[in-house]
């Protein structure tokens, strides 16, 4: 299946956003929540995590992840068997937190288990304990669903598969699959799922209909018995169903979902992974904000740029994208900078350069940030300069970007955290023609100047500047927007 930019960036929110939702939600976990929580990484929880850093949640969604990332049809007994030693790798490493039930099958399964001999431990487990319909794998299922797009089918057996490594009872493996169903329908059509659109494909129509429908029916705060695999699914989607979409900028309902299912207590951590998911399968990763993204890490050693590698071959079977991204070192852009290398200061703030993206390969010393807004290579930006992405597409046509206005406020604001942070950054699309004229124009916003002034004086600055209609008519939004403020 051939996916659009914009369905590439929704199946890579599939896994920031769960990772995202995963750490924002592990310091409250089965703690009391204050009135009107604004959720933010504090770190701490059960696991004592560092701010941004994810928990079990993630960390076996990136085991199954990197197989899937691998182009392996994960219903084989070869994928399900590389699972099953992720698993067993992640555990051998001493996790910090991990639920009772898995932490049972796995250490039942021992240090190299196949798929089937894990499958079995599951098994013994649930005969042992009578019920094993616990949450934990539904929270990391959203990597099967990236697998299996183009397969309903095949992605009702796979997640049920997956599933059944550790979690034996039958509704804990169904409730995967009803996930994963509106993970794929999200993720290819750009909207929330309802019933009927998934409803051909799930099993026992009849019950989990029922179950979707009594989340949309009651509010979030009904759904705190959320440690089992029923209850975290009706919480995460009471979260989204029941969050308001705002306007104009309606990816904002990534951020406000999130704290939705954080504000309903209890296993704060695992269903806002889950609700993560889904959401970021609707809005995609660039509404993913930055200040999380930046701080986001946890097994195996990954971090942000990780889970974009591995959600991005994961949804393409294997297949690198445009330039070779992100299997690719460097992309070569010597071409579109037919004057030579753009490289000179922002207007209104000298610890800012603004820069095609030649000006990489030879970045002025005192540059310890890079905020790109193109495609980069591998080991184009040096590991001890911090380097933060953002998805802009320059083109006119709406569909392109989705999430225009937030992206571009996002990398302004980012900017200006960089900076308040003390240090020097260089911003830089491919050519300094579209994109960085209109962020750089952006943070000068921020900082107080006129927008029309902001803009002339920015693009005075760079010589091929010249920022596509629709960039220009998104700088007036946020202006009207007082994105002073």
């Amino acid at each position: 299946m051939k996916l659009s930019s914009a369905q590439l960036d929704r199946a890579i929110g599939v896994v920031v956003a769960s990772a995202a939702g995963d750490a924002l939600g592990a310091g409250y976990e089965f703690a009391p929540i204050p009135d009107g929580l604004v959720p933010e990484m504090i770190g701490g929880g059960l696991g004592n995590f560092e701010p941004g850093e994810w928990t079990d949640d993630t960390a076996q969604a990136m085991a199954i992840a990197a197989v899937a990332a691998d182009g392996l049809d994960l219903r084989t007994p070869e994928a399900l068997d590389r699972i099953a030693q992720g698993f067993a790798d992640w555990y051998a490493n001493g996790p910090a937190d991990v639920g009772f039930q898995t932490a049972e099958v796995l250490r039942l399964a021992g240090r190299t288990p196949t798929g089937a001999e894990m499958a079995h431990a599951a098994r013994r487990v649930h005969e042992r304990r009578g019920r094993s319909a616990g949450n934990g794998s539904l929270m990391r299922t959203g990597p099967v669903a990236l697998a299996h797009l183009d397969d309903p089918d095949a992605l009702v057996e796979a997640a049920m598969a997956v599933s059944a490594l550790t979690h034996h009872e039958v509704v804990a493996q169904e409730a995967c699959a009803v996930w994963c169903l509106m993970i794929r329908h999200a993720v290819l059509h750009g909207t929330l799922p309802s019933w009927p659109d998934i409803e051909p494909w799930s099993p026992k129509p009849t019950y989990w209909g029922d179950v979707l429908s009594q989340a949309e029916t009651l509010a979030p705060s009904a759904f705190t018995n959320n440690a089992w695999a029923v209850g975290a699914l009706q919480a995460a989607w009471s979260a989204v169903h029941h969050t308001p979409v705002p306007a104009p900028n309606s990816c904002a309902h990534l951020v406000d979902a999130l704290g939705t299912a954080i504000r309903i207590g209890n296993d704060t951590d695992t269903v806002a992974a889950i609700a993560g998911a889904l959401i970021g399968a609707r809005w995609g990763a660039s509404a993913v904000p930055a200040r999380w993204r930046r701080i986001l890490h946890g097994w195996p050693g990954a971090t942000a740029k990780g889970l974009e590698k591995v959600g991005h071959l994961a949804a393409t079977r294997a297949e690198p994208g445009h330039h070779g991204w992100p299997m690719i070192d460097h992309i070569d852009y010597t071409g579109w900078q037919a004057g030579g290398t753009t490289l000179v200061r922002h207007p209104h703030d000298p610890g800012v350069w603004l820069s095609d993206a030649t000006a990489l390969s030879e970045l002025p010393a005192e540059v310890d940030a890079v905020v790109s807004l193109c495609l980069v290579g591998r080991r184009q930006i040096p590991d001890h300069i911090e380097s933060v992405g953002f998805r802009l597409i320059d083109m006119v046509d709406p569909t392109a970007n989705p999430n225009l206005d937030f992206t571009i406020r996002d990398a302004a604001e980012t900017i200006a955290a960089l900076r308040a942070e003390g240090k020097t950054v260089l911003l830089h699309c491919v050519a300094a023609q579209s994109r960085t004229p209109t962020v750089g124009a952006a943070y000068s916003m921020l900082r107080g100047v006129d927008d029309d002034r902001a803009l002339a004086e920015v693009c005075s600055a760079l010589p091929r500047a010249h920022p596509n209609r629709a960039f220009r008519t998104a700088l007036k939004r946020l202006a009207d927007k007082e994105i002073r403020d």
